[in-house]
Formats: structure tokens, sequence, C-alpha cells
């Protein structure tokens, strides 16, 4: 994946997606700055891959509807990019989902189906076959990917000389995005991976050389259900540990270090 294809990305979605601010942490040490992607239609950043993936199928594909699996965030994101193309969507959400998005998800018009955690992404690939739509997952898709790295875009454009990038990791989608970014900039600049202790493959996967894989059940012991992924995507954990030598990956940013991540333009 390209710069490039973010940048498409983020041409293709300025109708729909909001172009978000950039927030100053003043309780912070050193300078910190907060993408404030809560301020998107569905409260989070998801809402940029599903626009851009929808945005790129042919007319005739995408008129057939799309599906996913998804804890929440993803999910209401599909739903409400499809919702905006005028197409049907049916979101798979394992039952331990936290009941608000459950609920957030059906109100912007998406059919919901309960599955048992295990078998989401089974139960999505179903639905796919038997009804043909297209399955745009939650991460491991370059069209999603591209999507997510538009916010780092944005945050260049207002930004100088950024040394650190905290980025949260799940399946990797987002990180990967931003990475792509972060590449065209001096390589001091480093992007820093954040997950939770309960859940945390990514940092397993980089130690280790290749993808890591929790046990589902292990990772619902966290409340960060954004985060739960049991194991990176096959398509995002290349992209992210190609620049091993400048990300670096982790459980928590450190709190003793302050973070610079610029100068406003």
């Amino acid at each position: 994946m390209k710069i490039a294809d973010v940048v498409a990305a983020h041409a293709r979605s300025a109708g729909d997606v909001v172009r978000t601010l950039l927030l100053s942490a003043s309780w912070a040490q050193g300078e910190l700055w907060l993408k404030a992607e809560s301020l998107q239609p569905i409260g989070a950043f998801k809402l940029r891959g599903a626009v851009n993936a929808i945005g790129r199928l042919q007319p005739g594909t995408r008129a057939r509807g799309v599906v996913t699996h998804s804890s929440g965030n993803h999910g209401q994101a599909v739903a409400w990019a499809a919702r905006a193309a005028g197409i049907p969507a049916v979101i798979v959400m394992p039952d331990a989902a936290m009941p608000v998005k459950v609920e957030a998800t059906r109100a912007l018009g998406a059919e919901v189906i309960i599955a048992p955690g295990a078998r989401r992404e089974l139960v999505a690939d179903a639905v796919r076959a038997e009804r043909g739509m297209t399955l745009i997952p939650p991460y491991d898709h370059a069209d999603v990917i591209a999507g997510q790295g538009t916010l780092a875009l944005e945050m260049l454009e207002e930004l100088d000389d950024i040394d650190t990038v905290l980025v949260p990791i799940g399946g990797g989608g987002l990180i990967s995005g931003v990475g792509v970014v972060v590449a065209s900039l001096p390589p001091r600049t480093r992007v820093v991976g954040v997950e939770p202790e309960l859940a945390a493959d990514a940092r397993d996967s980089l130690a280790s050389g290749r993808r890591v894989e929790w046990d589902a059940g292990s990772t619902y012991r966290t409340i960060a259900d954004g985060t739960r992924s049991p194991v990176v995507g096959e398509i995002t954990f290349p992209l992210w540990r190609s620049g091993a030598a400048r990300w670096h990956a982790g459980r928590r940013a450190p709190r003793s270090t302050p973070v610079r991540p610029g100068t406003p333009r």
C-alpha cells in the first residue's frame, strides 16, 4: 500500500467523514495532541474505513449490500455508510457485545445477527455466500486500511515535526494506515502501538515475528472491547511489522516520557 491510496481515500470520503479536531491536552506532560475521532457521526474512526471500502465497490456489487462482523464500532460504521449509500447491511455481533452498541447499530438501519464470539466470522461469511453481499472486514482489508490512514493525513496538515504517534491496536487496521502515512516523514518519527495487557496479541506477534493468536475468551477479560481482536490481520501484520526499525509496539505508552507530537501550523 502507498500513501497515494490514502490520499485517494481521503478525497473519496470527504463528503461523509468529519475532519476532526486536534485538541491540545493541557493536562499532559510535554506536548500532547489528541485527534478527536469521537466527533465522527458514529463516535469512532472506524467510519473512515467503512465509507472508503463501500465507496470503492462497483455499483452492481454495492447494490447487493454488505456484511461484516464487529463488537460495535466497525459495525456501526458499516451500518452508517450503508445507509448513506442506500444499500442493505448485515452486522454479525458477538453475544458479549455491549447492548448499547447493538441497539445503536440497529438504529442505523442494519440487520443485526447475534452469534457466539468465536463464530462471528463464520456466520458473516455464511451470510455473504447466501445473500451475495460483500464482506467488509473490520481491519484486514486494503480499502479499510487506506480509509483509516486518512486521519494521519489530516494530522500532518496541522502539525510540524512530529516525534511520536500513539495508536491503539486491535486488528491493526488503524496502525497500518497511519504507518503508511508516517513513513513519508523523517525517520525519527515513531509510531507506538498501544493495546490492553489482557489482549496483547500484537506485542506477542511482533516479538515472535509471526502472527500469534490469543484465545478469544481470554481477550474478553479486558473492558476495551474495541481492541479485543485475538490476532492481528494477515494483511495488517506485515504492513506495520515491515517498519519495525522505526515502529515500537507496547501495552501502554511510557508514563515518564513526555510525548511531543509537534507544533501546530
